[in-house]
């Protein structure tokens, strides 16, 4: 996806430099569509320079900084030595990480989704998370609920959110879900007490993996966990409450995994 509009003064931009001169060098701007900025000789580095192809190159990917934008002589100025270190590699990331939600966006809605389609549902994701990549991000760590508050319907909802929770990495994710837990013998509450033992895995949950039970009303109980990636916190989810089903089960009890929460809140 590129933006159709101007970078706006002090923007920080990722361009293509397509053309040196002896004065200067163009930039093609990768995030905005058709548009080329300029960045004169004495905004390529510090200090003098002799030749300016000693510092960049045909083809090189560089982060400059706008200085001034003239729309009526659809002239963009550039710095390129006024950006540091630290905010190339931080823009070179925001721009591989939005090149990553364009994938993805074909990814949820197919190669051959139209502009306008695409543009309405990016739109709706930069307004909500200040990017295409940070709107799949939430969704693969909250699912369907992290674009409540978004115009899209609940197609383009699910489209994202079984894209994000298939290809998206973040770097840990929390999950909940609860399980009932009914045990009718005389020994009922120490059989629960098992379970609720088995389900926090009996000290042998991995190490990157956070597991907690907590109750939450009887005969209800709420499983909390935090793992590296959204697909090892569902699996640990998943079994932990198959363990407290089945210890129940041993002693004629009954139980029920389920994703949301049935008794009222007390």
């Amino acid at each position: 996806m590129k933006y159709s509009g101007w970078p706006d003064p002090g923007e920080l931009v990722v361009g293509r430099v397509d053309e040196i001169e002896d004065f200067g060098v163009f930039v093609d701007l990768q995030e905005y569509e058709d548009k080329r900025g300029l960045c004169h000789i004495s905004e390529v580095a510090s200090g003098w320079i002799k030749n300016v192809r000693d510092h960049v190159s045909e083809g090189q990917t560089v982060v400059a900084k706008v200085l001034d934008v003239d729309q009526g002589s659809q002239q963009i100025d550039l710095s390129i030595k006024d950006v540091n270190d630290h905010q190339r590699k931080d823009k070179i990331q925001e721009w591989k990480n939005e090149q990553k939600a364009d994938n993805w966006m074909l990814l949820a809605f197919g190669e051959d989704v139209d502009d306008e389609t695409y543009a309405a549902i990016a739109n709706e994701l930069l307004a909500a998370f200040g990017s295409m990549y940070e709107g799949f991000e939430e969704a693969a760590i909250h699912g369907e609920e992290a674009l409540d508050e978004t115009d899209l319907d609940d197609e383009e909802i699910e489209a994202i959110v079984e894209t994000a929770r298939e290809n998206v990495s973040v770097p840990y994710v929390n999950v909940t879900g609860y399980v009932t837990l009914e045990c009718a013998s005389g020994d009922g509450v120490d059989v629960i007490k098992e379970a609720l033992q088995a389900a926090e895995g009996n000290g042998e949950i991995p190490e990157e993996v956070e597991l907690e039970v907590t109750y939450v009303g009887s005969p209800e109980y709420r499983i909390q966990v935090r793992a590296p990636d959204y697909k090892t916190a569902e699996s640990h989810l998943e079994e932990s409450a198959d363990r407290a089903v089945a210890a129940v089960g041993e002693h004629d009890g009954s139980g029920r995994y389920h994703r949301d929460r049935e008794v009222e809140a007390e």
